[in-house]
């Protein structure tokens, strides 16, 4: 037992060793800084959740969930069109990921963003809300917040620490078999952090705003979630609590940024002259 306890302590030295601080975005006009420590690598946590991606496309694909509404998979790519370039105001290196996006066929209300720009949106959030496209542009862009953060590496790291069995394994020798499975549990199952939940939701607002969405739609958006919660909130809100302090804080944010929507409202207005 004292043999695995000191083998215990050296290993969670070693993690605590392995974590360092890193800079996933530049400073937003939103005000998301927070200071953020790495376990993983960036490496690691985009091939894992490539695996993890295409293995639930194939499964998608054998059920005959995978991009069968071809009006709403149009629809999500042209928005994600939008998107994308405006990343590059938050990380220069952004708008160059593997971007995918596919729509599954799901009851569930619920759409994701895995490390690396891998998205998902599901029929349910677009059946039962009926979003609009500034709506559904806010949805979209609080996923891609949460990848622009690397919220899924920051938990992955914590899992790993928690996990010291396999934890202590993966970083001593590099390894970690898992990682895939862990890389899909932080995006779809398991709830992000306050403090993660926030971000996203600063940067999903003004990435609407220099897409030229409305960011205002943010709000109608929470509304009709909190709406549709009722006393069973859908896996979205699960995963996503809304609340009135949390519609407050983004209708502040919507309106810091309407500077950048009148703006490229303004440069898209332009350019089709």
């Amino acid at each position: 037992m004292r043999n695995f306890t000191i083998l215990l302590a050296a290993g969670t030295v070693a993690l605590v060793a392995g974590c360092h601080t890193v800079e996933t975005t530049k400073e937003s006009a939103v005000g998301v800084d927070r200071q953020q420590r790495m376990l993983v690598s960036a490496d690691a946590v985009n091939q894992s959740a490539d695996k993890a991606y295409h293995d639930m496309l194939a499964q998608a694909q054998k059920q005959n969930a995978l991009d069968r509404d071809a009006a709403t998979v149009e629809r999500v790519k042209r928005i994600a069109g939008r998107l994308i370039p405006a990343t590059g105001a938050l990380r220069p290196d952004a708008p160059g990921w593997k971007w995918e996006m596919h729509v599954l066929s799901s009851k569930e209300v619920n759409a994701w963003c895995m490390p690396g720009g891998k998205i998902a949106v599901y029929t349910g959030l677009v059946e039962q809300l009926q979003p609009t496209d500034d709506e559904l542009a806010a949805v979209m862009g609080h996923e891609i917040g949460h990848a622009l953060r690397e919220h899924g590496r920051e938990q992955a790291s914590r899992a790993m620490v928690e996990q010291l069995g396999v934890g202590v394994l993966g970083a001593v020798t590099g390894v970690n078999p898992n990682l895939a499975q862990t890389v899909a549990d932080v995006t779809i199952m398991l709830p992000h952090s306050r403090a993660q939940e926030t971000e996203a939701d600063r940067i999903g607002v003004e990435l609407a705003a220099r897409a030229g969405y409305d960011p205002r739609a943010a709000v109608s958006l929470w509304q009709k979630m909190q709406k549709l919660g009722g006393s069973q909130p859908p896996q979205f809100l699960s995963t996503h609590p809304s609340n009135e302090s949390r519609i407050a804080d983004v209708t502040q944010d919507a309106e810091k940024v309407m500077p950048l929507y009148q703006a490229a409202k303004g440069t898209s207005a332009a350019a089709g002259k």
